[in-house]
């Protein structure tokens, strides 16, 4: 039994590691936490509270009317580099992000 106890204790202890490297993950940049997805097995989805910890570690400051931070993004066709200031007062702007994983 003591055995046993042993076995779940370290097996939870991994657990946690395993969590807490993939919630810093998150953190991290797009670019590196693509990489970091690339290498993990699919499973990792059923094991860990995945959801949760996303919209935890991603979510912003931003308030309901609020102004979105400028930003800079090159185009579809890596013509020029477009600041979302350049746009404000101007046109609506719509801005859909894909999945990182």
């Amino acid at each position: 039994m003591r055995i046993l106890f042993k076995c779940a204790v370290v097996l939870f202890a991994v657990y946690i590691a395993l969590l807490a490297g993939l919630y810093w993950a998150m953190r991290q940049p797009p670019s590196v936490f693509g990489r970091i997805m690339s290498k993990l097995p699919a499973v990792t989805f059923w094991v860990f509270p995945f959801e949760p910890m996303w919209l935890t570690a991603r979510k912003g400051n931003l308030k309901v009317g609020e102004m979105a931070p400028d930003f800079a993004l090159k185009t579809k066709d890596c013509s020029a580099i477009v600041r979302l200031s350049s746009l404000r007062g101007k046109e609506p702007v719509v801005l859909i992000f894909g999945s990182y994983t």
